[in-house]
C-alpha cells in the first residue's frame, strides 16, 4: 500500500512538471518507460537475495507491484491514444502508443541487463569475501 501510494504520488507530480508536446502528453509515456526500467532492473537485481528471501519478496512487493504499480499507468496510455484519434491524430496516437510500448519494453530489457549486472557484481563480492 505504502509503495502504490509513492507511486501514484511520484506519478500524479511528474505529470504536473512534464509539459505536453503539442496536443501529445509526453510524461505518461516518460512515466511508462522510467517505470518498465525500474521494474525490470529490480526484477533480476533482487534475484541474487534468492528467491524464497523474505527480503527479495518483500521488496518486489514494495517497489514492484506497489511504486510501480501506481507509478505506470498504462490505462492513461489508452485513454491519451483514444483523445488522440478523437482529435484526428490518428498517425500521432499510433506513434504514441505503439513507440511507448516498444521503447517500455527495451527499458525493460536494459533494466534486467543493469540488475543482473549489478547482482553479478554482489554475488561475485559476496563469493569472494566468503572466500577469504
Amino acid at each position: 500500500m505504502v509503495g502504490g501510494a509513492l507511486g501514484t504520488a511520484s506519478r500524479a507530480g511528474l505529470s504536473l512538471v512534464i509539459p505536453n508536446l503539442a496536443d501529445v502528453p509526453l510524461s505518461i509515456a516518460i512515466i511508462n518507460v522510467v517505470g518498465a526500467f525500474v521494474l525490470g532492473y529490480l526484477s533480476s537485481s533482487v534475484t541474487f537475495l534468492g528467491a524464497d528471501s523474505s527480503t527479495a519478496k518483500n521488496l518486489k512487493l514494495l517497489l514492484g507491484t506497489g511504486f510501480c504499480g501506481g507509478f505506470t499507468t498504462y490505462s492513461s496510455l489508452a485513454i491519451d491514444t483514444a483523445v488522440l484519434i478523437m482529435r484526428g491524430s490518428v498517425g500521432v496516437s499510433l506513434l504514441y502508443s505503439l513507440g511507448t510500448v516498444t521503447v517500455g519494453g527495451l527499458a525493460t530489457w536494459l533494466g534486467l541487463v543493469a540488475g543482473s549486472s549489478v547482482s553479478g557484481r554482489k554475488a561475485r563480492t559476496t563469493n569472494a569475501e566468503a572466500a577469504s
